[in-house]
């Protein structure tokens, strides 16, 4: 983390020295970096990540049954031009 640090130089007012401090403060990219880290999730457990692992098989498993029982969609049969 890099801080940021400004000192008052002779003859200037308060003014100017939240203008340099915001202006430093903006380069320095700290605001960005601290909202990454505030809204960053947790990373999970080794647990939940094997059990989102197998519901998500067992989802497309029972997906290509139903396309192979002619009740759901082919993937194919989405609209042109989307991903």
């Amino acid at each position: 983390m890099i801080n940021v640090e400004i000192t008052r130089n002779p003859g200037e007012n308060a003014l100017g020295v939240i203008r340099r401090f915001s202006r430093k403060v903006q380069s320095s990219g700290v605001i960005p970096r601290k909202r990454s880290l505030r809204y960053a999730g947790r990373t999970q457990s080794p647990y939940k990540v094997k059990m989102r692992a197998l519901t998500l098989i067992k989802r497309r498993a029972d997906m290509a049954e139903l396309i192979k029982l002619g009740k759901a969609p082919a993937a194919t049969d989405r609209k042109p031009g989307r991903k």
